[in-house]
């Protein structure tokens, strides 16, 4: 018990301090602060603006002002509040992309380095095929034959992004199948499953960690390129890119209509990359 608890609690101190790493780098903090802005302004959004919806004709297409910060839209409805209604979306799709990918990825690479031999061979070269196809490419075939609902896209861009998931947590697994603690855990009788999944993965939780924040962001970027395109959310539903895509028809007229769900998408996207690469960064430097 006394071994346990010291483990544990050297651990947690591990974990403290690769927190005060992170957060001693500006641009983390600036990345994280605009996250959570964009999600509790996304989450508030039906409290903020309950008449998100409300058409206004007289006012369509008005440039921004103080009664409207963003603008409005082809119909006169308030495009901040329009973005905020289809930011959480866009979330909704990202984060659920993000945590089917990570689910399947994990299995699948901890999986593969369990087995070994012809089954890590199948998996990895399955992953590497779905990893040799561009992305878009993939979500494109994809989205035409089964359609571009909220819940295909989820489960389109899950499966796109689990390769990557699974060949990082493959890596990791093998690292850590070789250390001295899983020997002994071993040679005192507990089973592979549950090395696995209670000892080895919260070790290669970290490195989970970073690549699920950087598929929050691709998800983020795929989902707008299909939206743009009009293969992905559809109206009466919007996503930014949803939004982008009608802004650009309206470009000549009303600029801000393109130029704000654009800079949303922008931003969004910075923030994840900035959080996923300076961990990437820093587990790189504690590898050496």
């Amino acid at each position: 018990m006394t071994t346990t608890t010291a483990i544990a609690t050297a651990e947690a101190a591990r974990r403290r301090s690769s927190l005060r790493v992170l957060l001693a780098d500006p641009s983390v903090v600036v990345a994280m602060l605009t996250i959570l802005l964009v999600v509790a302004f996304s989450v508030l959004a039906p409290v903020l603006f309950p008449d998100a919806n409300a058409i206004d004709s007289p006012n369509r297409l008005l440039a921004p002002s103080p009664s409207h910060w963003f603008g409005t839209d082809e119909l006169g409805r308030d495009l901040l509040a329009r973005m905020a209604h289809a930011g959480q979306l866009t979330l909704l799709i990202a984060l659920g992309a993000m945590a089917l990918s990570i689910v399947l990825g994990v299995v699948w690479g901890m999986l593969a380095a369990s087995f070994g031999g012809w089954i890590d061979e199948v998996l990895m070269r399955t992953a590497d095929a779905i990893l040799a196809v561009p992305m878009i490419l993939f979500a494109l075939v994809f989205v035409a034959a089964l359609g571009s609902s909220p819940e295909v896209l989820i489960v389109i861009l899950g499966i796109v992004k689990a390769p990557l998931a699974a060949r990082v947590t493959r890596s990791s697994t093998m690292v850590e199948l070789t250390s001295d603690y899983v020997r002994g855990l071993t040679v005192i009788g507990l089973s592979k499953r549950r090395i696995l999944f209670t000892e080895i993965l919260p070790n290669v939780f970290p490195v989970i960690a970073a690549v699920a924040t950087l598929n929050i962001a691709s998800a983020i970027m795929i989902e707008a390129s299909l939206s743009f395109i009009g293969l992905g959310v559809q109206p009466p539903l919007a996503s930014l890119g949803t939004l982008l895509k009608i802004g650009y028809g309206y470009l000549p007229d009303g600029w801000w209509y393109a130029l704000f769900p654009a800079a949303a998408i922008t931003v969004v996207i910075a923030a994840f990359n900035a959080v996923g690469k300076r961990i990437e960064r820093y587990l790189d430097r504690r590898a050496v």
